[in-house]
């Protein structure tokens, strides 16, 4: 079923229904695009087959290939292959060197300097959109409109920052810009830490409130629980199994051991009766999906670390690589490495988008309002932000109201300033934070790095730490926080006072 032309007529802002008249045989299409290229009307498909796109999410889009973009052309620049291919084969590149403050090295062009001054262009054009998009609340007004269009532009404004990035000298910038990113990448990794323990409270206390009206929830929880605690289980036995060596592989196996312990803790605090009195919503539920984050972070962490050189039965061997060869011997492979980082990357665009709907939501304390969210019902989408939102709009005392004519969907400028602290964290994790002078792209996958082998290690425990402080955080409130007397859990506690009263009486 193909669209007619009002459909694109209706969508497009400034008349661009009367540039149909005046172009005569120009298909709308290109005129549709022509106004999302260099104006502000929203870009749509032109392919008939293609299902409509929403505004916001069509937005989001290519925002998110900018940042794609920007990460390709980092790890181009980092690439020892084509670096070699571009000194090889590009004839204006001594003369280039010549008019940069790097001299005729070219130090500027490639490495770590090259990503850096890049990954400057990027945060720069997020950060300034971030700025200028402060308290933008209806998609209608002037600043809405420069965001959702101008897309030829803003990509020409894009490649203009990175290519005066590199005319700054390079006397201070390194040192200073290196620390504004390691402070950024760690205010990152907070935001997927909150994200993905409000993910898995919100899950937990969604469930919940199905189960305590129809037990066929409960059967739900049941198999959620166990089917995250399989896949931790599944992760783990991989780990040791790839992961280590009889010949070495000491700190794979303590952190392993180690980490498989904070699992057991976490599943032991969650079931604990002080711990399920208090928050009503904790349970093994959460901590399973948390024992699987982990897990990932057990595995990135072990991706990014340096090989091992042991002499192990008369062989010298390079161990601790996930690959074995047919002899069993481990080999390098890069496969396991790149398909992690893939997964890493995912995650950043998870955090970037969901980031934003929150903040649109819970305004900006949203990191600490997501996990007060109560819901009328259970969903097997609850995590679908529309989702919350009509349950938001339906509970008295909501924080936010579910109506996108007065409201954009998600916040325009956090979307842009997590964008910025993403494009921090990436340029970290590819010049391998604290050991970025000789970073190369190769190397990183093959011989990792203890700077991000540490952070990841770190970013894990972390997460264990948020955990356990949301679980014993309402351990610390007073007596009237706990629920009213009508509340199950209530009677719980009043019937167990009176055993205990009553143990006493008898004992004396």
């Amino acid at each position: 079923m193909t669209r007619g032309p009002d459909q694109y007529t209706q969508a497009l802002p400034w008349g661009a229904g009367d540039l149909e008249a005046r172009v005569g045989m120009m298909p709308v299409c290109c005129v549709a695009q022509i106004c999302c290229c260099c104006g502000p009307a929203p870009c749509d498909p032109c392919c008939p087959c293609c299902p409509r796109v929403k505004v916001s999410t069509g937005t989001r889009l290519l925002y998110v290939l900018f940042h794609i973009l920007a990460c390709a052309v980092c790890c181009l620049v980092l690439s020892r292959t084509v670096v070699e291919a571009i000194k090889e084969n590009v004839p204006f590149y001594t003369a280039l060197c010549e008019h940069l403050p790097g001299g005729t090295n070219c130090n500027l062009l490639v490495g770590y300097s090259a990503v850096y001054r890049v990954c400057f262009g990027t945060a720069c054009f997020y950060l300034g959109q971030a700025a200028f998009l402060i308290n933008v609340k209806s998609s209608t007004s002037f600043r809405a409109l420069l965001h959702n269009g101008f897309w030829f532009l803003k990509l020409l404004l894009l490649v203009g920052l990175w290519a005066a990035a590199f005319f700054i000298p390079d006397q201070h910038f390194i040192r200073a810009w290196h620390l504004v990113g390691v402070c950024g990448g760690f205010v990152f990794i907070l935001v997927q830490l909150v994200l993905i323990t409000a993910f898995a409270h919100t899950w937990n206390k969604n469930w919940l409130t199905g189960a305590s009206k129809d037990k066929r929830w409960c059967l739900m929880v049941l198999l959620a629980t166990l089917g995250f605690y399989a896949v931790a289980f599944v992760a783990y036995a991989f780990l040791y199994n790839f992961y280590t060596h009889p010949g070495g592989c000491a700190l794979n196996k303590g952190l392993l051991a180690f980490n498989g312990s904070l699992c057991l803790l976490m599943s032991f605090v969650s079931v604990t009766p002080c711990v399920r009195l208090r928050p009503s919503s904790s349970g093994p539920l959460q901590a399973s999906i948390i024992c699987c984050y982990l897990m990932y972070l057990t595995f990135s962490a072990f991706s990014s670390r340096p090989p091992e050189k042991v002499q192990y039965q008369g062989q010298n061997l390079t161990i601790c690589f996930p690959s074995i060869g047919k002899d069993g011997m481990q080999k390098k492979d890069t496969t396991v490495a790149v398909l992690g980082a893939g997964v890493m990357y995912a995650c950043v665009l998870f955090a970037c988008n969901e980031a934003s709907l929150l903040a649109e939501m819970f305004g900006p304390l949203w990191m600490i309002k997501v996990y007060s969210v109560e819901f009328q019902k259970p969903s097997c989408c609850f995590c679908c932000l529309d989702r919350m939102e009509e349950e938001l709009a339906e509970s008295p005392g909501s924080l936010v109201g579910h109506d996108e004519s007065d409201h954009v969907v998600y916040s325009y400028s956090a979307f842009h300033f997590v964008f910025f602290l993403a494009s921090l964290y990436v340029m970290m994790t590819l010049t391998n934070w604290f050991s970025y002078e000789g970073a190369e792209l190769e190397a990183t996958f093959t011989l990792g790095s203890w700077s991000t082998f540490w952070v990841k290690v770190v970013s894990g425990w972390a997460c264990v730490l948020l955990y356990l402080w949301l679980l014993l955080a309402p351990l610390c409130l007073p007596d009237s926080h706990l629920p009213p007397p009508s509340h199950p859990t209530q009677r719980i506690i009043r019937r167990r006072r009176r055993r205990a009263l009553h143990r006493v009486s008898v004992a004396v």
